[in-house]
């Protein structure tokens, strides 16, 4: 065993598992353990290192605003935040926005925020609004949002939970419409759930849900913090259906790798209903999380990542369909977020993904059964055909593995 990895075993909490690989150093899709060896990223830190390990212009704007200056706090207005803040609105199509730290962060603002417009604008009676969830949902680890979870794992010995969730089956809008009360002030949801293992919904359904929503005055709020910035082959997954919802929440990869920053956006009817006070963050909005966000943003739309996305997931997800292989059940997703399930009988994902860890892929399994493929959006075809291959080696250790006729 590695000292490193004793180490941290020794003084670490065990609310982790790692792989067995000490990692000491990234560039562009690649990283390499402390022995030098070399590995694809087929993980991205779960879409938060989208734009690859140092990559230039986010290393510039860290390191020329970190020279300047980091943290101050909200109690002063900085010359960063403003331009961030407009880009966010721009990119998302709200008309306001409030930084935050991380994805839960974003996910606890966004059920502040909707609890208080159903008060004071919609006149849900005190107490009494409700939020409808979707079973398998992931929207971070906080006590308020594990208590909403169907994964039992994430509820056992952490409660009691705070009320006020309804929870349906994800991709059902019969389910939804019939969920809908007088009290309902928001429908929480994800285009794509990625930790229940990469769940794409039916065609159709963020649309179909947006219209119930309005019928009902419902508040549509979309998690974004894992499908945003064009990891599934448009800038936001909403926009393969082309709606607006009410509010957006972003993370992960806006903080371009290199620092936590997320952000819920939001119609200023919705956005509107805070006041000074009511809400806040000692580091959201800091001026070196907004510059480093701001350039986030710049990247991805000049280096028209989303478009590599959607071209490079389209590739990957046709090469890894082509497999044939006794290990694999399904193969599904969208853009560069790509889900393989593996036939438990024969191994779990978790077996699998430390299987693709000797053969120098790095993945993750999403409950033992799913092992996720989401590179960088900066791969290109030969780094795909080169993971492609490894991966088709690692299933031969399970079975016979063969090319599908075309």
């Amino acid at each position: 065993m590695s000292d490193k990895i004793a180490l941290e075993r020794r003084y670490g909490a065990t609310n982790y598992s790692p792989l067995p690989v000490v990692l000491s150093r990234g560039e562009g899709v690649w990283l390499w353990d402390d022995q030098g060896r070399r590995y694809l990223d087929m993980l991205s830190a779960y879409s938060a290192v989208s734009f690859g390990y140092g990559h230039p212009r986010l290393l510039a704007a860290l390191n020329a605003q970190a020279a300047r200056l980091a943290v101050t706090s909200r109690a002063f207005y900085s010359d960063r935040l403003p331009p961030f803040l407009a880009k966010i609105c721009e990119v998302t199509g709200m008309d306001r926005a409030l930084p935050m730290s991380t994805g839960a962060e974003g996910v606890e603002t966004a059920i502040k925020c909707t609890r208080k417009w159903a008060y004071t604008v919609k006149k849900v009676p005190a107490n009494r609004a409700k939020i409808i969830v979707c079973n398998g949902n992931f929207h971070g680890r906080t006590s308020t949002i594990v208590g909403f979870s169907s994964e039992e794992q994430y509820r056992e010995g952490f409660g009691p939970y705070a009320d006020g969730f309804v929870s349906i089956p994800f991709g059902d809008t019969a389910a939804l419409e019939k969920a809908i009360t007088p009290e309902t002030a928001a429908f929480l949801v994800e285009p794509i759930q990625g930790e229940a293992g990469i769940i794409v919904p039916p065609e159709g359904y963020l649309t179909e849900a947006l219209r119930i929503c309005r019928k009902h005055n419902v508040l549509m709020v979309v998690d974004e913090v894992q499908t945003g910035l064009g990891r599934t082959g448009k800038v936001l997954a909403i926009h393969h259906e082309g709606i607006k919802p009410d509010a957006i929440i972003l993370g992960k990869a806006l903080g371009g790798g290199l620092i936590p920053v997320s952000a819920f956006a939001a119609r200023e009817e919705v956005m509107g209903v805070f006041r000074p006070g009511d809400h806040g963050s000692t580091f959201g909005g800091n001026a070196l999380g907004a510059a480093v966000g701001l350039e986030s943003l710049n990247v991805l739309l000049d280096e028209k990542l989303a478009e590599r996305a959607a071209t490079m997931g389209a590739y990957l997800f046709k090469r890894l369909k082509a497999i044939s292989s006794p290990m694999v059940k399904d193969v599904r997703g969208k853009g560069l977020l790509i889900g393989l399930e593996i036939d438990t009988a024969r191994a779990s994902a978790r077996e699998f993904v430390e299987t693709l860890l000797r053969h120098g892929v790095l993945s993750k399994d999403t409950h033992g059964t799913v092992a996720r493929f989401a590179p960088p959006l900066i791969i290109d075809r030969e780094q795909v055909d080169w993971a492609v291959e490894r991966i088709r080696e690692a299933l031969g250790e399970y079975g016979p593995v063969y090319e599908k006729a075309a």
